[in-house]
């Protein structure tokens, strides 16, 4: 006789019982405030669970809150902490910040991965620890937070949770160098830059294109063509961090 087959779980009971099935008292005593068991499990559910699932409804809203709250903090306390500080500084600076890195260096901090709530695509390749995953389930947890709570009270767990990278933002990396020197390390040619400027004299706003090996890798924007190759070469160093097998390396 054919084997008979299992009844699928409805999708929101699987969702109840994959977020029942964790213990999320830690993460919230690292964030330091409460969320709504209805909000956090939201906040919490990535994509690839929704999808698996039917049609629930996954964190990118609240991820889309979280980023606005996120980068008005960070923008706001580099403003008062470094009064001195002209825009061109103070723009990479919150970049940095808040780039996928930083968020995902802090989600580690907190042991969030433990608690995200992913399909078994991702569950199996480590979606737990991808830097991509890590970065949005923080700005979603931080939207639900804003919510609830206000916005007082979510700026004080982002500066809680990026104080340290907020002191030591005085440190303005050359990404230029950096990026030249990993090229150099995979093998690629010296980075080449190109870049346009568009609007009135006064108000010009630079774009910049990090070329490598004749393809562009990076673009930033500035107010000088200075900041805009910067924030370029900030980028191509990041997509080669995830991405070096896209350098030709030189033939010996």
């Amino acid at each position: 006789m054919p084997r008979a087959k299992k009844n699928k779980i409805p999708g929101d009971q699987a969702l109840a019982e994959a977020f029942a099935a964790v213990d999320h008292t830690p993460l919230l005593d690292e964030l330091g405030v409460e969320i709504d068991a209805d909000e956090l499990r939201l906040a919490l559910t990535h994509r690839s669970f929704a999808n698996e699932h039917g049609t629930l409804p996954n964190n990118e809203r609240l991820e889309f809150v979280g980023d606005a709250v996120l980068g008005l903090t960070i923008a706001n306390a580099l403003f008062e902490k470094f009064p001195s500080r002209p825009e061109s500084d103070l723009s990479p600076m919150r970049a940095r910040i808040v780039s996928r890195y930083g968020l995902a260096e802090v989600a580690r901090e907190i042991g969030l991965g433990a608690h995200i709530l992913l399909g078994k695509g991702e569950e199996t390749t480590g979606g737990r620890d991808k830097d991509s995953i890590l970065a949005d389930t923080t700005e979603a947890v931080l939207g639900a937070i804003y919510r609830q709570h206000g916005f007082n009270p979510t700026r004080d767990v982002i500066l809680r949770l990026f104080g340290d990278k907020i002191d030591n933002a005085h440190w303005i990396q050359d990404w230029k160098t950096e990026l030249q020197e990993r090229v150099a390390e995979l093998g690629g040619n010296p980075p080449v830059y190109t870049a346009t400027a568009a609007g009135p004299e006064h108000e010009q706003v630079f774009t910049a294109q990090a070329l490598i090996d004749g393809t562009s890798r990076g673009t930033g924007r500035g107010h000088n063509k200075k900041t805009a190759e910067q924030n370029a070469a900030r980028e191509a160093f990041f997509y080669l961090k995830d991405h070096p097998e896209t350098i030709a390396l030189r033939k010996g």
